[in-house]
Order: C-alpha cells, then sequence, then structure tokens
C-alpha cells in the first residue's frame, strides 16, 4: 500500500521526520535554512508561505497530516524566566497564531510542537525521553488539531540531567541536549541519546526532536484511522 504523506514544517534536521518515516509515512519538509543533511525530500523557504501556497494550489491534499515545529524561542522556559529576567536576549516573533490559522485552512489533522513555556499551544500530548528509555529529558508538548491521542504515562526520572547549574556540577543518567560549555552533551553523546545518526552538526542536534516522539505520534496516529474505519 503507499505510504500516508506528512508534511514537516520547520522541518530543522528532520529529527521529526524521521520518526514519521519509521512509523509508515513518506515525508517532504520544508525549513528556511538550508539543510543538506535533511534525510528526505524539502522545499527550501519560509514554511508558512509555503504552507499558504499548497493551501492556495490544492497540492496541500497530497497530505494526510501536517507536522509543524515552530521556533520556540518566544515562548520557551530559557527565554520568559531567566533570560527575560536578566534582560537577555533580543525580541522573538510569535509565529503560532498565524501557523494555527493556516494550518485549520488545510481541513487536515496537524500536530503542532513546543517545549515547555509559555508557548500559546494546547498540552495535549506531553512525551519525554524517559518514555522511550532514551540519554535525555528533553521534554515536549504537541497540539493534535483534528485529532486526538492518549497521554502516554509519565515514568519517574531515573536521575539529574548531567552538567553545571548555578556553578554546582551534578551527575546523572541524561545529558544536556542544549547550549554549549557547563557540562554540555558533546555532539557524540546527543546523536547516541536521541538516536539521530546522519547529522554532526551541533545546531542542528540541539533543536531536534528525538525522533521516537514523532515515532509514536505517527503510530497513534495511524491507529487511530483504522479504528475510524478510514485505511492507513
Amino acid at each position: 500500500m503507499r505510504r500516508p504523506r506528512v508534511l514537516d514544517l520547520f522541518s530543522c534536521s528532520g529529527g521529526a521526520g524521521k520518526g514519521f518515516e519509521d512509523a509508515g509515512f513518506a515525508v517532504d519538509g520544508c525549513d528556511i535554512a538550508d539543510r543538506p543533511r535533511y534525510p528526505f525530500p524539502y522545499h527550501r523557504g519560509d514554511a508558512l508561505a509555503y504552507l499558504a501556497h499548497l493551501i492556495a494550489s490544492g497540492e496541500i491534499g497530497r497530505y494526510a497530516l501536517v507536522h509543524a515545529s515552530p521556533p520556540c524561542q518566544a515562548g520557551c522556559a530559557l527565554t520568559v524566566g531567566t533570560n527575560r529576567s536578566r534582560g537577555w536576549g533580543g525580541a522573538h516573533v510569535q509565529l503560532i497564531p498565524e501557523l494555527r490559522a493556516l494550518l485549520d485552512r488545510t481541513g487536515l489533522p496537524y500536530v503542532i510542537e513546543q517545549p515547555n513555556g509559555q508557548a500559546p499551544v494546547r498540552r495535549d500530548l506531553a512525551l519525554c525521553g524517559e518514555m522511550f528509555g532514551l540519554g535525555v529529558l528533553r521534554h515536549r508538548n504537541f497540539e493534535l488539531g483534528g485529532w486526538t491521542a492518549v497521554q502516554p504515562p509519565h515514568p519517574k526520572h531515573r536521575g539529574r540531567v548531567r552538567g553545571y547549574r548555578h556553578g554546582r556540577y551534578y551527575d546523572g543518567p541524561y545529558v544536556a541536549a542544549y547550549g554549549s560549555g557547563g557540562g554540555k552533551a558533546t555532539v557524540a553523546e546527543m546523536q547516541a541519546a536521541m538516536g539521530i545518526g546522519w547529522t554532526d552538526v551541533r545546531e542542528e542536534l540541539t533543536e531536534a526532536i528525538p525522533p521516537a516522539y514523532t515515532a509514536w505520534i505517527g503510530q497513534a496516529f495511524l491507529a487511530g484511522r483504522v479504528v475510524e474505519g478510514v485505511p492507513a
């Protein structure tokens, strides 16, 4: 049978896309930056403009599902907490309202991913690396548009994230897959912890979703289609 197709917006290095492929999807990406290591066909350009084009042209009908991971800096915990309180960093544009309006226009089921923080997304799902036996915690929230999935149990963490916090070093079973310095993970450690082997670009790894997350989401979506009597 032909694989259902997912549109992977703000695709970065392809962590989300790889998970959907593992779940049984064909994947097309879109990212504003050049991503030569992205493992699937992709369009380089503004994701919102490209989505609007697909809607206007009717080409959006090729897809069964749309996944979007818009830039998170405007609502992530670090920006709204430490950075803002200390006057660090610049202004960040919040793209989610415009993105959601376009996604609603597609008439397709969709997923919007964001980290913990104050991003304006519903927390229909919250996933953690410990749910999948990974070497990162990497909590992520997902808004599900036009479909639902059951929240899996959140197991107790086995310890701390390894690295320095306020000048004190902590050991633990998870690596810090963000930033650099302060005991943050090496590139090789991030690759192993998240199950991503096709890119060794630090910036791409620090922004990536572990493929296990979207593999679980994709499988839940396809299982729901079968339950509802729609062939996957």
